[in-house]
This record gives structure tokens, C-alpha cells and sequence, in this order.
């Protein structure tokens, strides 16, 4: 059963906006990124802790589904990883962002946005 909503970030962009919803589920993680003119889903990353192979802190094993022709994976990725070694759990990340003609500094700005909020996970 979902315990409910850990929090939400939102991050206002020159072109957009981005947010990410935090749900407890038992002692694990949803997150649901959402953003541009068409949210939807573009793929899932599913994140399990483990120690890392160094010996030293946690680390995380992903797998990831995209759907074709969305590359929503590496801002998924991020925030599934972030909060799976942070917290010791289960995380899985899904969602996506569009915006139709986005031009490479708007992505970059997608891509600092999504790390500001991973780091704030």
C-alpha cells in the first residue's frame, strides 16, 4: 500500500517547468517525473542498493525500459540512482519530459534542473 507522498520539487525553467513527486511505497521509493508540453511516460528505471564493488559506501545495480523513441533514461536514471544509494532502498523512477523543438541549451537546462533536484532528494 502507497503511504503517501514524500514530497514534490518543482523547478521553474526559462522555457518550462519540471517536477518530481516522491512516494513511499512500504519502506520503498516511487518517483514520478513529469514535465514540458507532454508529460507522459518515456521509460522506468528500477534501482536496487548494494554495497559498492570498491568496498566502500552504497552503491546501486539499475534496469531500465524506455519506451522507443523517448530519451527520458538519463534524467530517470539520475534521480533512481540518487535516491536508491542515499536511502538504502528499492527505487523505481518513471515519467518523462517533452517539449516539442527543444533546442540543446533548453536540455542542458532540463539536465541541471533534474541534478538540482536529485541532489535535494
Amino acid at each position: 500500500m502507497v503511504k503517501g507522498i514524500e514530497c514534490i520539487i518543482e523547478r521553474e525553467l526559462s522555457f518550462s517547468k519540471i517536477a518530481v513527486r516522491v512516494l513511499s511505497v512500504g519502506e520503498d521509493y516511487l518517483i514520478v517525473l513529469e514535465g514540458g508540453d507532454s508529460p507522459h511516460i518515456g521509460g522506468s528505471v528500477l534501482a536496487v542498493p548494494r554495497p559498492s564493488l570498491t568496498g566502500e559506501g552504497m552503491s546501486c545495480t539499475s534496469s531500465v525500459i524506455n519506451v522507443s523513441g523517448h530519451k527520458d533514461e538519463e534524467l530517470l536514471r539520475l534521480l533512481a540512482e540518487k535516491k536508491c544509494m542515499s536511502s538504502n532502498r528499492v527505487t523505481v523512477c518513471t515519467g518523462g519530459f517533452h517539449k516539442d523543438g527543444i533546442t540543446g541549451k533548453q536540455i542542458k537546462e532540463v539536465q541541471r534542473a533534474a541534478a538540482d533536484i536529485a541532489e535535494s532528494l
